[in-house]
């Protein structure tokens, strides 16, 4: 009996085959995406001089924003200060536009856990907290991790930018304190 070696064209078929009997069972073998970080900020049990200096500052901010003292926070705000939130970014003008016209009304911000790093004359501030406000008429209670840059300027702390990144997380009702 004559033997046939394997022509280019039944090498070809048999690896078509096979890649067809594999294809089925693409999606079984992608991989899921990775679950979102859970992990957060942890606040320190002790902190330099500074760092709770400044967040002290951040606090006095945020009871300011909650009693609409555009006066006090417009000396806190650099001018060239930047504000991100889930609707924008813009500038120390429109802040306290809005802030003392109510169009965001900041009632009560809940820190769980807030973490300062200073390098020379800039501060970063994290706060994971809760935070209750009034847009337009609609009461609502956010997730975030709140991002704060401080600059010192001839002895002062000024906030820089503030930056809202929206959590996952559900929100800690009741937890935490301000």
């Amino acid at each position: 009996m004559h033997r046939r070696s394997p022509t280019t064209l039944d090498l070809r078929a048999l690896l078509g085959a096979v890649a067809l009997s594999v294809l089925p069972m693409q999606p079984a073998l992608a991989q899921q995406p990775p679950a979102p970080p859970t992990d957060t900020i942890k606040t320190a049990a002790s902190h330099s001089p500074t760092e709770q200096q400044v967040i002290d500052l951040s606090k006095t901010k945020w009871d300011w924003m909650a009693d609409k003292k555009v006066d006090s926070l417009a000396t806190l705000f650099d001018d060239r200060a930047m504000f991100t939130h889930m609707g924008g970014t813009w500038g120390k003008v429109q802040e306290l536009a809005t802030i003392k016209s109510g169009g965001i009304w900041y009632k009560k911000a809940s820190i769980h856990a807030v973490d300062v790093r200073v390098f020379g004359d800039t501060a970063i501030v994290l706060e994971d907290m809760d935070l209750e406000a009034v847009v337009g008429a609609r009461t609502v209670t956010n997730a975030f991790m709140v991002t704060e840059v401080y600059t010192k300027q001839a002895g002062t702390w000024r906030l820089a930018q503030l930056t809202f990144s929206h959590l996952l997380r559900p929100v800690k009702a009741g937890v935490g304190s301000n």
